[in-house]
């Protein structure tokens, strides 16, 4: 056994060691592939099968002749900054020079040079300390590292190691290795631009013991997904949201279309309810005892300025909804978009400050549906002096209650500044 187990480790050390080395100034990384980009990533908690939306990952990469700077958001649901990040490195040689963060627990900055300099503020204890720590080799700031992989010449089966410095006020070393354990190739299915063929990055950071799954585009090398394995077993998830995503032939005006929404006299009012139609299904009469079912006070109504550019996203999401995939829109995009409530208990609503244009309105509300359904039972013949003269039907009246949704959409015009425009948006069943 004691043969068996030096044998193994023997192998594992020459195995580890086959790894190769890359470290600042290498010419591995294709720098056609390092340019700027800007996109946001959903953050998830993973347990099971299940995922939780957490937060969101804004990423902007700037790149120019000197540098390459990666500025990094995390956001909160509501949209609020809860942690940013900042790394700069040289362009030609990928070495650090700037890097700081701000989070809730701490605040720092460094500058990297022949010594690396810098101020750590611990926000829980209050404690503010200098950073004072001797250039030791060449390594890669390993917030910007993640940034970098999709420029590595990735290859089924490519393995290398990392050098990274990450600042810890309580860590003896600031340097260690990140190793990219395997690479082979996978898919990667968007839900608005369908199937990728992708490159799995498996990565190892020894530093903080993290795993992580990076699936990046062979072509564009685009990062699609990042799974995310702790150092205490939780799982993690983050998924790019595709706002970069244009498949739009019109040009979005935001100037216009905002004074569309915010710049003028009109207003568009109107009332929301549902109504069933009488039907008769086989001898089953089927009759809805409240006919009119207004939204309940509350109900979301939505107004798109249907510009060209709205016409051609609301075409291309019901083309794209029958298999099950959606076109999302920019932030700028979704800012012209204008939400009102229902205010009362008689579906009413209304939207101001309208200027001249097509609107689109749409909404979306449950209600309970009443009805009584009459069912025949049986018939009864009837005869006079042993002679058949006939049949009357027995029936039963049954009443019951079931959950319905209904959606509404309508195209709404204001013709000239001031209209006042009154519609009903109901759904007959």
């Amino acid at each position: 056994m004691r043969t068996i187990s030096v044998i193994f480790f023997v192998f594992l050390n020459l195995n580890t060691n086959a790894q190769s080395l890359i470290k600042p100034g290498d010419n591995s990384f294709d720098k056609n592939f390092i340019k700027s980009t800007h996109y946001e990533m959903a953050y998830f908690a993973v347990s099971g099968r299940q995922t939780v939306e957490i937060s969101s990952f804004d990423v902007e990469v700037k790149v120019n002749g000197k540098t390459i700077s990666v500025y990094t958001r995390i956001n909160s649901p509501a949209g609020n900054s809860i942690w940013s990040d900042t790394s700069i490195a040289d362009i030609l040689t990928l070495k650090p020079i700037y890097r700081s963060s701000n989070n809730s627990d701490k605040q720092y900055h460094i500058k990297y040079g022949t010594a690396i300099e810098g101020d750590y503020h611990d926000k829980r204890s209050n404690k503010n300390s200098q950073i004072r720590d001797k250039n030791k080799g060449d390594f890669f700031d390993s917030f910007i590292y993640p940034y970098l992989l999709g420029a590595l010449p990735l290859t089924s089966g490519y393995k290398v190691i990392l050098p990274v410095y990450e600042y810890k006020p309580e860590a003896k070393s600031m340097i260690s290795n990140t190793r990219i354990t395997e690479v082979k190739s996978s898919m990667y299915r968007s839900e608005i631009t369908g199937e990728h063929a992708v490159w799995q990055v498996s990565v190892f950071e020894e530093g903080t013991n993290v795993k992580y799954e990076y699936y990046i585009d062979k072509e564009s090398r685009k990062l699609w997904k990042v799974e995310i394995l702790a150092s205490n077993g939780k799982q993690y998830l983050l998924v790019d949201k595709e706002l970069d995503y244009n498949p739009f032939t019109a040009i979005f005006d935001k100037d216009q279309t905002y004074k569309m929404v915010s710049a003028g006299s009109g207003t568009i009012s109107g009332q929301i309810y549902a109504r069933d139609n009488q039907n008769s299904l086989k001898g089953i009469a089927i009759l809805n005892i409240n006919k009119k079912q207004y939204a309940q006070q509350g109900t979301t109504v939505i107004l798109i300025p249907y510009t060209d550019y709205f016409k051609e996203w609301v075409s291309l999401n019901e083309k794209l909804r029958k298999k099950g995939r959606a076109v999302p829109i920019s932030k700028e995009a979704a800012e012209c978009i204008k939400i009102t409530s229902v205010y009362d208990n008689d579906g009413n609503f209304e939207f101001t400050n309208l200027m001249p244009g097509e609107y689109y309105l749409f909404t979306e509300f449950g209600y309970t549906h009443t009805a009584s359904r009459t069912e025949v039972v049986g018939y009864t013949d009837i005869y006079i002096n042993g002679f058949f003269q006939g049949s009357t039907a027995n029936t039963e009246v049954y009443k019951y209650n079931t959950n319905v949704k209904a959606a509404v959409k309508k195209i709404v015009t204001i013709k000239k500044e001031g209209d006042k425009v009154t519609v009903k948006l109901k759904k007959t069943l």
